[in-house]
């Protein structure tokens, strides 16, 4: 991709979503979801996080157009709105595998390991 096409990306769209993705539980949130729609108490099950911390970011993760709610009778189950969000996930995570292995990112600063 020539270095052209990188100047129309919109910088600070993308920071608000890696700062909403930067928060652990939210990531956790949505790998635990995977490819299907799931109700809350799979999603509390499957983070072992609260009933509030969750609905918490499952509201901030709607807001920000990752995930819709369904009704299904007296549930409502989350899905993702666009699952190749995963794939980028497990891209980014990849990525961090081969280029960053002894990196640990503290406080918003990377350092090396010893």
């Amino acid at each position: 991709m020539p270095i052209d096409s990188f100047k129309n990306l919109p910088v600070k769209d993308l920071a608000q979503l890696f700062k909403l993705l930067a928060e652990p539980n939210r990531l956790h949130i949505l790998c635990s979801m995977g490819l299907e729609c799931r109700p809350v108490s799979a999603i509390i099950a499957g983070t072992g996080l609260t009933q509030t911390n969750v609905s918490f970011h499952l509201r901030a993760l709607r807001e920000a157009g990752l995930v819709k709610a369904e009704r299904h009778g007296s549930f409502v189950f989350y899905c993702l709105y666009d699952t190749r969000l995963l794939e980028l996930l497990e891209a980014l995570n990849d990525w961090r595998q081969v280029h960053a292995p002894s990196t640990e990112f503290v406080s918003g600063q990377a350092t090396q390991a010893s």
